[in-house]
C-alpha cells in the first residue's frame, strides 16, 4: 500500500489540487512505493526473458503445448511462478491464441503451428509476490500481407498509447489513441477486455478501455502499474467465448485478430515500460 512518504511533495500537492477539482484517481492503496516498483520490475525482467527465450524457439511444427513447457520450464528456472497457472481455473502456464483466437487460448499437444499462422504468446510471472504480464505476436513463417498488416497495426496502437501515458494526462486518453489508430486503418478494436492495474495481484483496477474517449476516466498519478493490451480485429470486433473450454474467446466472424501487451508504470516525468 502507498504511503503518503512514497511520493514527492509536488505529487501530493497536485494529487490534491486534481483530487479538490473533482478529478476521478485511483485509490492511493492501489499506487505502487519505490519498493513495491522495483519488486514489480523484477518480476518484469523475468517476464521477459520468458518471452525472449520463446522467440528464440517458435516456429512451424511445434505445438501450443510445446510453448506451455518451454514457458512453465523457463519461468521457474528464473526463480518465478507461471501467473496464469490456475488461476480461476485456467489449467496452463501460458495463453497461446493462434489466428482468430483473440486471447485466453489453452496450449494443446494437437495445436501444431503452421506456415503463415500468427500467433499472441501471453506470460505472466509471480516473483517474489509481485506479478508482470505482457505479450507478443509472433508470424510463423511467411504469412499473407493482411495478417501482417494487421500485427503490425496492432504494435502501433501500443505505441500510440504509450505516447499519451503521462502524469496528470487522463486513462481515456490511452485507449482514445489506441481506439483511433486501428480505426484509421480499417480494424477494430475489442470492447469488452481491455487492460488492467497490476503489481500485487495479477488484476487489480483500474480496468483499461481501448474504446474510450478523449479526456475522460482516471487521472494518470505517478506509481500507477497497468497493462495496455489492445486486442484489434481484421474484421467485426465481435467476440464470443468457447463453450467447451470456458477460456478461449474467438472472433465472432472467424477474422484474424492481434494483441501486443506491455506493462506500464506512470512516472513523474512520462512512463516506464516494466514488462513488453
Amino acid at each position: 500500500m502507498a504511503t503518503p512518504d512514497a511520493f514527492s511533495p509536488d505529487v501530493l500537492q497536485r494529487m490534491e489540487e486534481y483530487r479538490h477539482k473533482g478529478y476521478p484517481l485511483l485509490p492511493d492503496s492501489l499506487l505502487k512505493t519505490p519498493q513495491q516498483i522495483q519488486g514489480i520490475r523484477e518480476s518484469g525482467r523475468i517476464n521477459v526473458a520468458v518471452l525472449d527465450h520463446v522467440a528464440e524457439r517458435i516456429a512451424a511444427g511445434v505445438s501450443t503445448e510445446q510453448i506451455n513447457q518451454w514457458v512453465h520450464e523457463e519461468t521457474l528456472r528464473l526463480g518465478g511462478i507461471p501467473a496464469p497457472l490456475g488461476y480461476q481455473g485456467f489449467p496452463k502456464s501460458v495463453c497461446t491464441s493462434v489466428n482468430d483466437q483473440v486471447c485466453h487460448g489453452i496450449p494443446s499437444p494437437d495445436v501444431i503451428l503452421q506456415e503463415g499462422d500468427i500467433i499472441n504468446v501471453d506470460v505472466s510471472t509471480i516473483y517474489n509476490g509481485f506479478f508482470s504480464d505482457s505479450s507478443r505476436m509472433f508470424i510463423i513463417g511467411n504469412t499473407s500481407p493482411k495478417r501482417q498488416r494487421l500485427v503490425r497495426i496492432t504494435k502501433e496502437c501500443v505505441d500510440a498509447a504509450l505516447e499519451q501515458v503521462k502524469p496528470w494526462g487522463r486513462l481515456g486518453d490511452v485507449g482514445y489513441a489506441v481506439h483511433r489508430h486501428a480505426r484509421k486503418n480499417g480494424c477494430n478494436v475489442v470492447r469488452e477486455i481491455g487492460g488492467h492495474g497490476i503489481g500485487l495481484a495479477f488484476h487489480e483496477e483500474p480496468f483499461v478501455s481501448f474504446v474510450s474517449h478523449r479526456n475522460s476516466g482516471l487521472l494518470l498519478v505517478p506509481g500507477m502499474v497497468f497493462t495496455i493490451e489492445p486486442m484489434v480485429n481484421l474484421g467485426s470486433a465481435h467476440v464470443y467465448v468457447d463453450t467447451d473450454d470456458g477460456w478461449t474467446i474467438y472472433t465472432a466472424d472467424g477474422s484474424d485478430s492481434a494483441q501486443w501487451e506491455v506493462q506500464v508504470l506512470v512516472t513523474e516525468t512520462g512512463c516506464e515500460v516494466l514488462a513488453w
